[in-house]
């Protein structure tokens, strides 16, 4: 164990019954600090005015392009109506374009503008670099570790959020849902 955890784990404080009793070492409050670690280096590195769920978004529809606002809920563990607000506002930034098709005017189709291509293909290589800052603390052994104890915690948990990540597509033979790469 590095020096500076150990000498943390040797002041915590233990409760009547010897057990650890430290808010600081609890899951909950890791993962929190871990966002907000996460979403501060985001702003420093990112920059050009985009949060991280908004980056997701543009991601998202450059990947697939034209999917409808429910869908991009679902692919990107949002509530629709958060995925609704988020598209108007990249919409109104002139990023994103919400069209009614013919048939139905109950949903939106959406697609990349011209200047969402373009600042997405300026944000790409700032998320590469945004990856080695948060894992630069880590040797590349631990760095795999922890990115895969990270996506099998997500994967695991999934089901308890309150927006469930979905990457499937609804109809392929049998009921059957294939994953969406």
């Amino acid at each position: 164990m590095p020096a500076h955890l150990k000498s943390r784990s040797v002041r915590r404080a233990t409760s009547n019954n010897g057990s650890h009793s430290e808010v600081y070492d609890e899951p909950g409050h890791l993962i929190r600090r871990a966002q907000q670690i996460a979403v501060s280096m985001f702003h420093s590195t990112m920059g050009h005015g985009v949060t991280p769920i908004q980056y997701c978004v543009l991601r998202v529809l450059q990947s697939h392009p034209g999917i409808d606002q429910v869908t991009l809920a679902r692919f990107c563990a949002l509530d629709t109506s958060t995925a609704a607000d988020l598209a108007v506002r990249l919409e109104e930034r002139g990023l994103v374009r919400r069209m009614m098709p013919m048939k139905s005017k109950r949903f939106r189709l959406l697609h990349l503008t011209p200047d969402g291509n373009a600042l997405v293909k300026k944000l790409v290589p700032s998320s590469r670099l945004l990856a080695r800052r948060l894992l630069r603390g880590l040797d590349k052994d631990e760095q795999q570790v922890f990115m895969q104890l990270l996506r099998k915690f997500v994967h695991l948990n999934n089901d308890e959020s309150r927006a469930p990540l979905d990457r499937s597509v609804p109809g392929s033979q049998n009921g059957d849902r294939s994953l969406v790469k």
